[in-house]
């Protein structure tokens, strides 16, 4: 089954630590977008998208299948969109694609832009997940990584989506903000777990070049928690979530059982996606594409990116992916690339010292050394 990314790069203001494909005050360019992205999904084939000799040798055979399973609309903020151009976007990929029943449809939304009459929009049109870019339940905090919206907003948005019957819900929040602890992030948690949200993502804040956030940190330094301050905050509040009936089945997130996210999940298990739009990514058979990031080019067809992996970097993909989910790693499938893992002197370290264990034809990481999964990465690797 396939996943599709469709990319809305709009936003009504660009927040201080985004370094995402987004832009502002650009109104007149959003029906241009939107006419090239509609005509990108219609001229959608598997023959725009094949590097035959190379999956030869790969032994690799080309996916011939239309069939979806999950729709993701990203951003940016998708949530600026009218509805009527929303169902433009999901009728033509339903006639380009087989959608098959109990798609999960996620829509990503900004509290400050949602109301009760888009909320029930998404819902006609077949939206069944929604993802709210929260990032925090502090004003101040909020403020200074330059959101509109303030946590009364926030909280307002998840009863919003709540009245409109759909369940499943997640909610972003960022780990390393200025004045944060422990038990300050735990009540954040605690206020969304008595919201019965389903799907809570915690992810650390990354300093990006060429944003406001690193031009203040760079003049700051100390402003922010330490590194191993936030793995302490880390820790401690994947401990309270799992507790509290969350299974972290991916570093960053943390699901009631059977609302995990089915499309983010096909990124880290190395499935078949494709991505529409400015910026967007998708990945095929062992061949990866990214289309070009500005518009001109994005509006000419022209790639950022396309190239197919070595079996060495399937092998270093797979080990990344599986360490970091709770599906672990599969022990076959890196034989069939050649990596006969088992009888590597790192890897019987590895499960000696319980940082890895094995179940099956499987290994895992043990989620206490999740903080430390590159240095894992690279000693199976050696």
């Amino acid at each position: 089954m396939l996943g599709i990314y469709i990319h809305i790069p709009f936003c009504e203001r660009k927040c201080n630590y985004c370094a995402f494909s987004s832009f502002v005050n650009i109104e007149k360019e959003q029906d241009r977008y939107i006419s090239s992205l509609l005509q990108e999904i219609e001229d959608f084939t598997f023959d725009n998208y094949e590097f035959n000799n190379e999956l030869a040798k790969l032994g690799k055979t080309k996916t011939q299948t239309y069939d979806v399973d999950t729709i993701y609309i990203g951003g940016g903020t998708p949530s600026l969109l009218n509805l009527d151009i929303l169902a433009k976007i999901l009728n033509k990929i339903k006639e380009k694609f087989n959608v098959i029943q109990n798609s999960e449809i996620t829509i990503e939304c900004n509290p400050n832009s949602l109301t009760l009459e888009k909320a029930l929009g998404y819902k006609s049109l077949g939206i069944n997940r929604v993802s709210l870019g929260i990032q925090s339940l502090d004003d101040e905090e909020l403020k200074f990584i330059g959101r509109l919206h303030n946590s009364s907003q926030a909280l307002e948005a998840i009863d919003i989506v709540k009245e409109t019957g759909i369940k499943n819900i997640s909610c972003d929040l960022i780990i390393g903000l200025q004045n944060q602890t422990p038990e300050k992030f735990k009540q954040q948690l605690e206020t969304l777990i008595k919201k019965d949200i389903k799907h809570i993502s915690t992810y650390m804040l990354q300093i990006e070049d060429g944003t406001p956030l690193a031009k203040f940190v760079s003049h700051n330094a100390d402003y922010l928690p330490s590194e191993d301050e936030n793995v302490l905050i880390y820790k401690e509040n994947a401990s309270f979530l799992e507790n509290n009936g969350f299974k972290r089945y991916e570093v960053s997130n943390f699901a009631k059982i059977g609302y995990e996210s089915r499309h983010n999940f096909k990124y880290w298990t190395g499935e078949n996606y494709i991505g529409f739009g400015l910026g967007a990514h998708s990945y095929i058979d062992g061949i990866r594409y990214a289309n070009a990031s500005n518009f001109e080019d994005y509006y000419n067809r022209k790639l950022a990116l396309k190239e197919i992996l070595s079996k060495e970097e399937l092998i270093e993909e797979h080990l990344m992916l599986g360490l970091r989910c709770a599906c672990g790693v599969d022990i076959k499938y890196l034989e069939k690339l050649g990596k006969d893992i088992e009888n590597n002197e790192n890897f019987k370290y590895l499960l000696k010292k319980n940082i890895i264990f094995k179940m099956g034809n499987k290994f895992f990481l043990e989620p206490n050394y999740y903080e430390v999964n590159n240095y894992v990465i690279v000693k199976l690797m050696a």
